[in-house]
């Protein structure tokens, strides 16, 4: 098979890792891609937002199917275009993206189809905003509607805080993303990445992780598109995931069918594990960043014939997937001052050295060469140290130790990633 995969970052160079590895693989093909991906892959320097250009190198390059990597792309329409040049793509329509692309709808949605998930109001108006914190206690949780890189979400405990946000939202705080805002009650409890395979009839689950959202050790500062990951999670027990399969990801795949939007890619729940059951988070159509990583670590089989049978509505056919029992953990490195401004260019070292290391990988989101060949930090995540390891302690102790063999000055990683698994143990 010859494959497409769409997409320049952590999460595509870690499906790139895993689809190189399949027996039936004849060629890999990137767009945009990146110097990491380069070594496993053709690259063509296509950006995402080219939907036509990266219809016409499908098309140019009679590709088997292409998988598409980021959510931009897909809300934009990718999928689509894909479909009607009869291409099998991995990777759901417009319109079966909006549940991302919206919260809006998102929360809409869910209460058309009786899945579980906090109370909520839509604003665009600050001064009705305002007066609906009055049905909440604090802490607030305001969401702009649409999409702004994991970074949309602010939670603040003070009234005049919130206000202020919502201000800020609605004048644009994310761009156009927040010209309507969500604001959700608080749910307390602990946090669950569910995954699910979808082709528009089978859902097939994929596996759960735990996300690390904020920029600090102890879950502390602003969120994130994500600091590190890790799976199995403790909190994801065989009867959680059998509920959120049943209450949550089944009742929304069948929903989006019956209102004409089939969806085939792959689910992302986003979940709150709270006393009376998990409830929703949000929902992504498309594999976590860097959950991603983590997952592709631990599927034991083949993934090319589970995304080809995704985008060409076999997945009945397919059995459940196998996972290897050894848990993984990926460290993001970010540079210096993300989420907020951070500089590029500076000079990564090391990198090599980490990748000889037994059961690391390091997968990289953000990265360049310079004109002597040197890797460079291209982005804010910019490195997902992944390790695998016989207990979550080994695993831990792994990335972390790669990590040290790192040289990256002006980069930094928290260094608390699965700590409330190692509580546990």
């Amino acid at each position: 098979m010859k494959v497409l995969v769409v997409g320049s970052g952590g999460r595509e160079h870690a499906l790139v890792w895993k689809i190189a590895q399949s027996p039936v693989i004849s060629a890999i093909l990137a767009a945009p891609g990146s110097a990491a991906i380069s070594e496993l892959a053709t690259c063509h320097d296509i950006p995402v937002s080219d939907l036509d250009g990266l219809v016409d190198l499908a098309r140019a390059e009679a590709v088997d199917l292409v998988v598409i990597g980021p959510e931009n792309p897909l809300c934009d329409g990718l999928a689509d275009q894909l479909r009607q040049a009869g291409i099998n793509t991995f990777g759901p329509s417009k319109l079966a993206s909006r549940l991302e692309a919206s919260k809006a709808f998102a929360k809409d949605f869910y209460a058309r189809h009786n899945v579980p998930s906090a109370r909520y109001g839509t604003f665009s108006n600050a001064g009705e905003a305002k007066a609906f914190l009055d049905q909440f206690e604090p802490p607030y949780v305001l969401k702009a509607d649409g999409l702004a890189a994991g970074k949309g979400v602010v939670i603040v405990s003070d009234r005049g805080e919130a206000e202020d946000e919502i201000d800020a939202f609605l004048s644009g705080k994310f761009g156009e993303a927040s010209k309507t805002l969500v604001i959700e009650e608080f749910m307390a409890g602990e946090e669950v990445s569910i995954f699910a395979l979808c082709d528009g009839e089978t859902v097939l689950y994929c596996g759960a992780a735990q996300d690390h959202k904020r920029v600090g050790e102890g879950d502390t500062g602003p969120n994130t598109g994500g600091m590190g990951a890790y799976s199995p999670a403790p909190i994801a027990k065989p009867e959680l995931i059998e509920t959120a399969m049943k209450t949550i990801i089944e009742p929304v795949a069948n929903g989006l069918a019956a209102e004409g939007s089939p969806f085939q890619g792959v689910l992302f729940a986003g979940l709150m594990v709270t006393p009376e059951g998990p409830k929703v988070v949000e929902f992504n159509i498309r594999f976590g960043d860097p959950e991603c990583q983590v997952l592709m670590m631990r599927i034991e089989d083949d993934i090319l014939p589970y995304l080809e049978a995704t985008a060409t509505g076999g997945l009945a056919g397919m059995p459940p997937l196998r996972w290897t029992a050894e848990p993984a953990i990926t460290v993001v490195m970010a540079a210096n001052g993300y989420p907020e401004a951070y500089e590029k260019g500076s000079v990564i070292g090391g990198v090599d050295d980490a990748n000889k290391m037994e059961g690391v990988v390091v997968f990289e989101a953000g990265t360049a060469r310079n004109a002597d060949g040197e890797r460079t930090a291209n982005g804010g995540r910019v490195l997902n140290v992944t390790a695998s390891g016989e207990t979550l302690h080994y695993a831990v102790d792994r990335a972390y130790a790669a990590i040290d063999e790192i040289d990256w000055p002006e980069g930094f990683c928290r260094r608390d990633i699965a700590w409330r698994a190692l509580k546990t143990h």
